[in-house]
């Protein structure tokens, strides 16, 4: 999943530092994101109800040439969990502690050697159906990982059913709803969020359904008592919740609430990938592409750069003609390049932007829109697949695209539009689911 739907507090932001101890911490989404920043809360699956994660799109996937053990600071705690699972390779506790590890570090970072690596510890559990909640939870954060969302909630079910108390389970459930459009069922695990964990939790999963389903005023109001909340305070909550403040806010045409609400939050947290790329994505729609440079490109190191941010500083130094233009493209393509030579399929958005918006290959854009529509169904995604389809002629093509927003009411200022644009092509015939 790029910036789509995911469970918050117990997962960290996406790209946010190591920078508590990976024991005594909780695993859930970073919606996110996600969904759901905060401080990584990794091993610990028992954390009080205030620390758990709620619903945070996840950053867009990048590969970076590091080795998947040599991250700086992490390098120590990585080994030693690394070293106790090799040394008990039967060991289901051992294989989960790293496992949870180095997923959330594939959640934060967006590369998906992390994601492997996590596979590679359930390896000898991957087909078993007798396994502990947690056992089934991480199995399934995997399995959604490598876009197999259907299987992933398939363990996520089995998780909450033998544990149904655990709010990272109802999270998660959650965030894959509402990704694939299952709008009824997203409702229904925001009612059992009330039910198990009280009204206050269930409101902020409220508000996201209402932003996502026409109702993007309601969510501001709902969302900034939340923010304000006592229960709330700390930072992991107050990055969740801004982000989604701030996409309830643009999604309801207020532009300017929004880049406050992430400027203000990212001014206190500078390493949260989330509101970043979040920021500049609205500021290059704004057509504010030397702000928008400035805040994708804060990293002194370009091979650090998530291919996420390296999209949005390209588009920017694009629209801003500030000459950097051809060398930022070259990055791109070579990276895009590396990853077709390692054979990794999955459909991340950096791609989808390239081709479409940045009209590398408009063709092979609106190909993988299609493929990837059939996985994910997400605003971003959507907005890609209207563009690709209008831009060659071939509005009919979109007609999903337009069903799902009838369907779930989801409007926002790029894609209303396009939606109109697309009923009024010449090639336009109808729509279909």
């Amino acid at each position: 999943m790029d910036k789509a739907i995911w469970p918050a507090r117990f997962y960290a932001p996406p790209h946010s530092p190591i920078d508590v101890p990976l024991q005594g911490r909780d695993l859930r989404p970073a919606l996110t994101s996600c969904g759901l920043l905060g401080v990584l809360m990794v091993l610990s699956m028992a954390t009080p109800l205030a620390a758990q994660e709620r619903f945070l799109p996840a950053a867009s996937a990048v590969v970076l040439p590091a080795s998947v053990h040599a991250q700086g600071g992490r390098q120590s705690q990585l080994r030693a969990l690394d070293q106790a699972r090799k040394t008990q390779p039967q060991n289901l506790d051992a294989a989960l502690a790293y496992g949870r590890a180095v997923f959330t570090l594939g959640l934060n970072e967006g590369d998906l050697r992390w994601y492997g690596s996590a596979k590679a510890a359930l390896g000898p559990w991957w087909q078993a159906t007798d396994l502990p909640a947690d056992g089934f939870f991480l199995r399934g954060l995997v399995k959604q990982g490598f876009h197999d969302f259907q299987g992933g909630l398939a363990d996520i079910n089995r998780a909450i059913a033998l544990e149904p108390r655990r709010a990272e389970f109802w999270s998660w459930r959650f965030a894959l709803n509402l990704l694939q459009a299952d709008m009824a069922m997203a409702r229904q695990d925001t009612e059992e969020i009330a039910r198990l964990f009280g009204a206050e939790e269930s409101d902020v999963y409220r508000a996201i359904l209402l932003y996502r389903t026409g109702q993007p005023l309601p969510a501001v109001q709902m969302l900034t008592r939340a923010i304000r909340s006592p229960q709330n305070q700390d930072a992991s909550s107050q990055d969740w919740l801004s982000f989604h403040l701030g996409e309830a806010h643009r999604v309801g045409g207020q532009a300017a609430q929004a880049i406050a609400v992430w400027g203000e939050r990212l001014k206190r947290n500078g390493q949260s990938h989330l509101l970043r790329l979040s920021l500049a994505e609205l500021l290059n729609q704004q057509g504010r592409h030397a702000q928008a440079q400035a805040i994708a490109m804060n990293q002194a190191d370009m091979a650090s750069l998530t291919d996420a941010l390296l999209m949005q500083a390209l588009l920017a130094s694009r629209g801003a003609k500030d000459g950097r233009e051809t060398s930022l493209a070259q990055q791109m393509d070579a990276r895009l390049r590396a990853q077709a030579l390692r054979q990794e399929s999955l459909i991340e958005r950096p791609k989808l932007i390239y081709q479409i918006a940045y009209g590398k290959d408009i063709a092979a854009g609106l190909a993988l829109s299609i493929d990837n529509w059939q996985l994910q169904k997400e605003p971003p995604d959507a907005v890609l697949f209207a563009q690709a389809a209008l831009a060659l002629g071939q509005a009919q093509a979109a007609a999903p695209v337009v069903a799902w927003a009838e369907k779930t009411r989801y409007t926002d200022p790029q894609l209303e539009p396009l939606i109109q644009q697309l009923k009024a092509h010449p090639s336009w015939k109808g729509g279909r689911s």
